[in-house]
């Protein structure tokens, strides 16, 4: 188990999806994909996601972990983590209600 503190030490935020496509270099298929998280900047990820098409994620708003240390995947230096559910048909990603600000903090 882990602690509250522990918990609180994963800085994890509401961004939008600014921009989709294709990771042409991963492994497995992926997005390349671009986040705003307001006053955190613009990010980048890699995400399997490829269960969507590109332009039904742009606009959505989305949970990330912001603070992984960044790695490469294909051609893409992914910088956070977007959260989501594995299903038989995919991955179905964690998103928010209601609009928030961007970089809003999730707690």
């Amino acid at each position: 188990m882990i602690t509250l503190e522990h918990f609180d030490e994963v800085d994890m935020r509401v961004g939008t999806i600014t921009a989709v496509s294709l990771n042409k270099r991963a492994r497995k298929p992926a997005y390349k994909i671009t986040v705003d998280l307001g006053d955190f900047g613009t990010k980048n990820s890699s995400a399997q996601l490829t269960n969507y098409e590109p332009e039904e994620l742009v606009g959505k708003q989305v949970v990330c972990v912001c603070n992984f240390e960044p790695m490469r995947i294909g051609d893409v230096k992914s910088e956070v983590r977007l959260l989501g559910s594995d299903t038989d048909e995919g991955c179905i990603l964690l998103t928010s209600l209601t609009p928030v600000k961007n970089g809003s903090k999730i707690f």
